[in-house]
């Protein structure tokens, strides 16, 4: 006989069911991958393995098209092989069969800390994570504070330091970059 739980222990104890632990907190190749990645929210990847899911039955469905309907296939084939490559979600744009192997894992990579990591802007995942949370990370000319943020090709040579940024300031001093009118700002 167990006693019932107490208020606090209930809190607690919320979100797991330690007799069921496997079928409701999800499985463990899912906990890898947001330990991997520093992925904060798991509301995050569970839309982005829906994601990697419709695109991988998107893929699907026009491979399995007839052959009555091959240049409306090549058309789409190629729009979705172009935005996919527009994202950085896969390399190539020459076959279908990449987006049938595409993963959640896809989307992970390119949210930004990942490729403050790629950048050699941080050195780990979690000084990148908390580098964008901090404010110290913008792209364009907008300031960052999101991980989340998925970051496209296009946009990706545009990723820097915030100008008023002590890391900025650090990384110029080291480079022996800094300018001198900057010492007075």
């Amino acid at each position: 006989m167990v006693r019932k739980l107490k208020y606090h222990e209930q809190k607690l104890l919320r979100r797991l069911d330690l007799v069921n632990w496997e079928a409701s907190g999800g499985n463990l190749a899912e906990v890898r991958a947001l330990r991997r990645y520093r992925v904060g929210r798991r509301e995050d990847y569970v839309q982005y393995k829906a994601l990697a899911r419709a695109v991988r039955a998107l893929a699907r469905r026009l491979r399995d098209l007839g052959p009555a309907s091959a240049a409306f296939r090549a058309r789409c084939a190629a729009a979705l092989l172009e935005k996919l490559h527009g994202l950085g979600l896969v390399n190539s744009r020459h076959s279908l069969a990449v987006c049938e192997s595409l993963s959640a894992a896809a989307f992970c990579r390119r949210r930004l800390p990942c490729l403050l990591v790629k950048l050699r802007m941080a050195q780990n995942l979690r000084h990148a994570v908390t580098f964008v949370e901090q404010g110290h990370v913008r792209v364009g000319p907008e300031v960052v504070t999101d991980p989340a943020l998925l970051v496209p090709r296009a946009v990706e040579d545009f990723i820097t330091w915030v100008d008023a940024s002590r890391l900025r300031q650090k990384v110029l001093d080291y480079n022996q970059e800094r300018d001198d009118f900057d010492l007075a700002a």
